[in-house]
């Protein structure tokens, strides 16, 4: 049987904090272990409760979501944290993934897409979704082209990379390269730790600044 979820809330608004919490209870996988309304109460709750996630927003008061962050994954590495915010700011989110999030939700998706996406960053399968693929390509459109550099990866491990670049899930992986799932899982894996990287938005990133993103 899967462990719960062990999940922290963070946002100053209650009735944000009321939403996700309806969310989340609708899916008996998400424990909700607490609840915070700033930053430094983010980091206090964790601390105390020890969570596997941490559903923060980004503007907050005493200390905003960035910052907690970044203070929380210095101390808690092994902690999922995820934004959720009601702005698409690409600005926001690269500094959030900055921080050390991996990954970030908008506030006005529907409830199904929260549970499948939550549930992948849990278990380390979210995808990078296509639309952001295209930001992250358009963040560097007006940057000098990259050049072709000697590579630690492998033939394989390059191609699964410009896959992912193009937000494809493990599955779809899977299917155009003829292996299995838990193949593609251990390739990203070796590639994360060949990189020194954390998740598929910093995949997606190296891949283009690095001459591996195929069109």
């Amino acid at each position: 049987m899967t462990q719960p979820v062990r999940v922290l809330i963070v946002d100053d608004h209650h009735h944000a904090r009321e939403g996700i919490r309806e969310i989340l209870s609708a899916d008996p996988i998400f424990e909700i272990v607490g609840e915070g309304c700033n930053g430094l109460e983010a980091i206090r709750l964790t601390e105390q409760s020890m969570p596997d996630l941490i559903l923060m927003d980004i503007n907050m008061k005493v200390m905003d979501g960035l910052e907690a962050t970044k203070e929380i994954k210095s101390r808690f590495p092994y902690v999922k944290i995820v934004m959720v915010t009601v702005s698409d700011d690409i600005a926001h989110l690269f500094e959030a993934l900055k921080k050390g999030a991996q990954g970030y939700l908008l506030k006005n998706l529907n409830p199904e897409a929260w549970h499948e996406y939550l549930k992948a960053i849990a278990f380390d399968e979210a995808p990078l979704s296509r639309e952001f693929a295209q930001r992250i390509l358009q963040e560097f459109s007006n940057k000098e082209k990259p050049k072709a550099v000697s590579s630690p990866l492998t033939a394989r491990e390059q191609e699964i990379l410009s896959w992912v670049a193009k937000g494809s899930s493990n599955r779809d992986i899977a299917s155009k390269l003829n292996i299995s799932e838990h193949t593609v899982k251990n390739h990203l894996k070796n590639i994360l730790q060949k990189l020194h990287l954390e998740n598929r938005v910093q995949l997606a990133r190296y891949a283009y600044e690095h001459g591996y993103f195929q069109n």
